[in-house]
């Protein structure tokens, strides 16, 4: 199932809305960091690769912006320590 993510920026966080609900990736910028403290899928929803695809596109968007990634959400660390060329 393809899903739309868009970066909300007045939020601080990514966001995807599937089936009526919004999984969420938060972050925070700081200078030339972006930490990424937590990402937030509804249990209903969980399993379907969303948390992937709302990481996938955060850190392209940090790279994009030549930010270094702090990334204290622990799905977040274990998708970089998986995708190391991303």
């Amino acid at each position: 199932m393809p899903v739309q993510v868009e970066n909300v920026p007045e939020r601080s966080r990514f966001e995807a809305e599937v089936e009526g609900q919004t999984a969420f990736l938060a972050y925070e910028v700081h200078g030339d960091t972006v930490v990424m403290p937590h990402t937030v899928v509804p249990r209903e929803l969980e399993g379907q690769g969303i948390a992937g695809e709302l990481t996938r596109t955060a850190v392209a968007w940090a790279r994009e912006q030549s930010l270094t990634i702090d990334a204290q959400c622990s799905y977040v660390r274990s998708w970089l320590a998986k995708h190391p060329d991303a």
